[in-house]
């Protein structure tokens, strides 16, 4: 899927949205609250998709996401870790990683990169997650340097793995996009928790009152 971004000024604490002529805009969370939506994380498919967390946890929580997206960035380091902590830790959540990659090759090649490391290493996909919200360059041998320096991973083999099925990651990246557009996700990040659409980088309080809600 190609898509053509020019991204203009960003406001702090906002979400990447798409008008109605394709061009990208940005919204400022902290003003009105976000239009509400009609959603059901009954409605998402997670089946193959990669996650955190116990696969039987209670809650399911799916995220939408542009590895270069600034927001997604915040909203992993400043909200989802601290869900990661208290909810996932402890077996009551479990968070969804959906591709929604708009913003150019590199988004594209860190996520078929990351299709990769699940397959080879589930068990240390969250850690080369986490560490790619912590940089601000995601060229490909940036990512692989990331999951390279964690013990007990071959990079050079996911790297590899990751060539050889370029096409299936494709196609599943490309369909998680598709989905999201389908169910009302706009810009990133984008999350759907039990019948709540969680707008872009909320605050962890947001996300801890609608887990609750659903616990």
């Amino acid at each position: 899927m190609q898509l053509s971004i020019v991204v203009g000024a960003l406001i702090l604490g906002g979400a990447f949205y798409f008008g109605g002529n394709g061009a990208p805009r940005t919204a400022d969370l902290g003003g009105e609250a976000p239009q509400q939506m009609e959603v059901d994380i009954k409605n998402v498919t997670t089946a193959g998709s990669p996650y955190i967390g116990s696969p039987t946890a209670p809650v399911t929580m799916a995220v939408w996401y542009d590895y270069q997206c600034p927001f997604c960035k915040s909203f992993e380091t400043e909200t989802l870790s601290q869900v990661k902590r208290d909810y996932v830790d402890t077996g009551k959540v479990r968070i969804v990683l959906k591709d929604f990659q708009f913003q150019g090759p590199d988004s594209t090649n860190t996520a078929l990169f990351g299709r990769a490391m699940w397959e080879a290493y589930p068990e240390h996909f969250n850690a080369w997650h986490t560490a790619v919200a912590g940089i601000t360059d995601e060229t490909l041998p940036n990512v692989k340097a990331l999951a390279a320096a964690i013990e007990g991973v071959d990079a050079d083999r996911v790297e590899r793995l990751m060539n050889d099925k370029k096409a299936e990651y494709q196609a599943a990246i490309d369909a998680d996009y598709e989905e999201g557009v389908r169910l009302g996700i706009q810009g990133t990040p984008g999350s759907i928790l039990g019948t709540t659409f969680i707008n872009g980088a909320q605050p962890y309080d947001v996300v801890k009152a609608a887990i609750e809600a659903e616990l």
